[in-house]
């Protein structure tokens, strides 16, 4: 039997029937004072495209709190370079969208050069 979702001791139909004050209760300081303090103008006009159920969201808000109504949707964060596709899930409640878009990539460093170590140096090149 799959454990039932509960956010400090809350289900998601309860966590969907707060208000964004009761909602903010539950989170930690930093988000709970992020949301009591309100939204910049791109963060309620990006709320608004999320409550209007389109299909394609992109957004530069990556500081943006997840709140239960963007639970189950597709949006697309922008990473610096491009937009990357972050599936909202249950788990995610509280945090920020941009923790989910990475913006380095790992190096992945190709085979070393002539000249690069003492036994390279003496090689010839062809």
């Amino acid at each position: 039997m799959p454990k039932e979702f509960s956010y400090h001791g809350k289900t998601f139909d309860e966590i969907k029937r707060m208000n964004i004050d009761e909602f903010a209760q539950l989170l930690p300081s930093r988000e709970r004072r992020k949301l009591l303090k309100g939204l910049t103008e791109q963060e309620k006009k990006f709320l608004e495209t999320t409550k209007q159920n389109k299909t394609k969201l992109r957004t530069h808000c990556r500081e943006i709190v997840i709140t239960p109504e963007m639970v189950g949707k597709i949006i697309h964060v922008h990473n610096g370079k491009d937009f990357l596709p972050v599936m909202v899930e249950k788990e995610m409640l509280g945090h920020r969208l941009g923790e989910f878009a990475q913006t380095r990539k790992k190096v992945l460093h190709s085979a070393p050069g002539i000249g690069s170590t003492r036994s390279s140096a003496s090689l010839s090149v062809r």
